[in-house]
């Protein structure tokens, strides 16, 4: 501080040699070691703001059109916090439903996000050249469905889930939870689906043996598999050792883990409990959350007012498969 106030001294002293005594520009700067040009600016700063403008400034600029406004910076850092599963690409798509402006890009987000160390920073991995999308033309064309474990209550008893996912639209079809992934439970799932929203032309699984007995011993179909044929819908097989012929129904996984199990960090008491904050997600999966292969739009409204026709029938199954627990 003494450096600072010597330094400002000594040029206000030049300044005023120059307005009170007469002297020369030249001699000022000779005797100072400094350029006559600063001189000229001490004398302009010291007119405009009198002994304040001999205070050296910051060179940075009051304002900068590119900053991210402060409000938008924080309505990330609360959305991030809020929900820890939530990506750049989703973040974006929620602050465009609430009208923000101006809305950042992805990498405006993701470089906040760093800052506030709320991400690691890191390479991002490039798609394959060669990369395709597979999925059908239309929603009830496929569906994917999986059995999914390590969803534990707070007792600690571990339940599974049978999820399904309708193949174009990444609408959620089905998220039932059990404590036993037996025949019958398991197959309850997809017959309250196929009550629903109606007969899909073709359900994808893989080769778990409540599915098919492709590998079995036993004698005759399984109860999946009559159900799917007693509908007249074809059950695909995934080909062994092959889990990414259902990837979008993984992928759901990763996210329902991300989002509901891990971002809320607790775990229910009973399975009742469970399967109704499951249920709340899956209605927020399917009419709110973006989904980046429906172009980050929810399923409900894909393609620009597509209704799920599901909501619009609903599959009478023959007698013979009332299931139960």
């Amino acid at each position: 501080m003494l450096v600072e106030l010597g330094v400002v001294e000594q040029r206000l002293a030049a300044v005023k040699d120059v307005l009170e005594n007469g002297a020369s520009v030249t001699d000022v700067a000779r005797r100072n070691g400094v350029a006559r040009q600063t001189v000229h600016d001490w004398l302009r700063r010291y007119a405009s703001d009198d002994l304040s403008g001999l205070i050296d400034k910051s060179s940075k600029p009051d304002n900068c059109p590119h900053q991210m406004p402060p409000e938008v910076e924080a309505a990330i850092v609360e959305l991030r916090r809020a929900h820890p599963g939530w990506g750049p690409r989703t973040i974006a798509c929620q602050l465009a439903r609430k009208g923000s402006d101006p809305l950042p890009g992805r990498s405006s987000i993701c470089r906040c996000l760093v800052r506030h160390r709320l991400v690691e920073p890191g390479v991002r991995k490039s798609r394959r050249p060669d990369y395709k999308r597979w999925e059908r033309s239309s929603a009830m064309e496929l569906w994917q469905m999986d059995l999914v474990g390590r969803i534990f209550l707070a007792d600690g008893t571990e339940c599974h889930a049978l999820t399904g996912i309708d193949d174009h639209s990444r609408y959620c079809v089905s998220a039932r939870l059990m404590v036993r992934a037996t025949a019958r439970p398991v197959c309850g799932a997809p017959r309250l689906a196929l009550e629903r929203h109606g007969l899909a032309k073709a359900i994808l699984t893989d080769n778990g043996k409540v599915f098919t007995a492709r590998f079995g011993r036993g004698p005759g179909p399984v109860l999946f598999d009559r159900i799917c044929h007693d509908n007249g819908i074809r059950h695909l097989l995934t080909a062994p050792y092959s889990p990414t012929t259902t990837g979008k129904v993984e992928r759901f996984h990763k996210t329902m883990r991300a989002e509901l199990l891990v971002e809320h960090d607790r775990r229910h008491a009973t399975l009742d409990e469970a399967q109704a904050a499951l249920d709340a997600w899956v209605a927020s999966y399917n009419t709110e959350r973006p989904h980046q292969g429906a172009g980050m739009r929810p399923p409900l409204t894909e393609s620009g007012g597509y209704q799920w026709p599901g909501l619009q029938c609903a599959a009478r199954l023959p007698r013979g498969h009332d299931l139960g627990d």
